[in-house]
């Protein structure tokens, strides 16, 4: 189901998707559902798709920790600047999963509207092969509600896109795959200025 375009269509409700249908074999005479995992496993299943939507800075943050180093390519990403519109698919780490001890990665859309325009720096855009391991999003305001979200992986590089307002929606797309290893960052020791 896709998302709203934008906030102008009313804020998104996760409460008005529809809900998967039960198998027909797990239905008793009066149409009811029942049986205790197979209510666990329908649970379990709309629980592993994260939908998230974020309208200010703290709301972008949300988006940000959940995709703290997600691996992106560079044929992954597009601008479309008759929409307004900055999108980006992504390999997310699942951090929640992570905490039940479970090392899980999975495909993820992220767009922003209302983009006035798109700069980038410290990656070659020409070089379609490359990948990028996404560290944070931030908002910086300008002359409210404008303003910069920022986009900052690791190497340098960085994203900045110039928005009239925040306005971003993420959603988990497609299965799930084990993760080789839980995505770590050497801290450097060295005093400053060193």
């Amino acid at each position: 189901m896709p998302l709203p375009a934008s906030r102008k269509e009313g804020v998104w409700n996760p409460s008005r998707l529809p809900l998967p249908r039960p198998a027909a074999n797990t239905m008793n005479r009066t149409g009811f559902h029942h049986g205790r995992c197979d209510s666990r496993r329908a649970d379990e299943r709309r629980q592993a798709v994260l939908r998230l939507i974020a309208l200010d800075a703290e709301d972008l943050s949300v988006i940000s920790t959940n995709l703290q180093d997600a691996v992106v390519r560079l044929v992954d990403l597009a601008f479309f600047p008759a929409q307004h519109r900055f999108a980006l698919l992504a390999s997310r780490f699942d951090w929640v999963a992570a905490e039940r001890g479970q090392q899980e990665r999975c495909r993820a859309g992220l767009h922003f509207d209302n983009v006035v325009r798109v700069a980038s720096t410290g990656f070659d855009r020409s070089n379609r092969e490359g990948v990028l391991n996404l560290l944070s999003i931030a908002f910086l305001e300008g002359e409210a509600p404008a303003g910069t979200i920022e986009l900052v992986f690791s190497g340098g590089a960085a994203i900045r896109l110039e928005v009239e307002c925040v306005d971003a929606q993420m959603r988990d797309l497609g299965p799930r795959w084990a993760a080789a290893h839980k995505p770590g960052h050497a801290i450097d020791d060295a005093p400053a200025g060193h």
